[in-house]
């Protein structure tokens, strides 16, 4: 059963995304970027992320790999003050998930379970995102394992190299 924290955190990814998109398209919201990692900056409401995209991503499906069709697939530490967002992670498929699965992300040996809702995925609680976050402070990447509702098996790699760097430059810019 969804609560309403996780509505509005859904709100507040698919307003950032749909700003984050565009802003990497444009790079006119970019302030700045650290090796594999940039930062974003949003008006109105004011929200700050460290975003990054794959190195490598493999789909598979019935132990073969296949070529898909997928959107934009990002994994991102987001803040929104108004909202009360300090460091939330987020993960977009660039598909929609299978209903009721969950992405799998492993950082380095550790693996933490993110929720899915139509693209997205994040983590259950804050104290999940801060655990996440000290893992990938301290990792060399983070691969993320989903399936989609066609049932795809996907698998992004994302390098973490500049990520501590941009996370606390987009927390220091939201104030979080």
């Amino acid at each position: 059963m969804m609560n309403f924290k996780i509505i509005g955190l859904a709100a507040a990814i698919t307003g950032l995304a749909a700003g984050g998109a565009w802003a990497q398209a444009q790079s006119t919201n970019r302030v700045g970027a650290e090796t594999d990692w940039s930062v974003f900056v949003e008006d109105n409401p004011t929200e700050c992320w460290g975003v990054s995209t794959p190195k490598s991503s493999v789909n598979s499906r019935d132990g073969r790999v296949v070529a898909v069709n997928r959107g934009q697939t990002l994994l991102m530490v987001f803040y929104r003050p108004s909202a009360g967002a300090k460091g939330q992670v987020a993960f977009t498929g660039g598909y929609p998930f299978a209903s009721g699965s969950t992405v799998n992300m492993n950082i380095s040996g550790t693996t933490f379970e993110l929720f899915t809702e139509g693209e997205w995925a994040w983590p259950a609680t804050a104290d999940d995102d801060t655990k996440i976050i000290t893992a990938m402070k301290r990792g060399a990447d983070a691969v993320l394992t989903g399936r989609s509702g066609r049932g795809t098996q996907t698998k992004d790699t994302f390098s973490l190299l500049g990520f501590t760097a941009s996370v606390e430059d987009a927390a220091k810019r939201c104030g979080g």
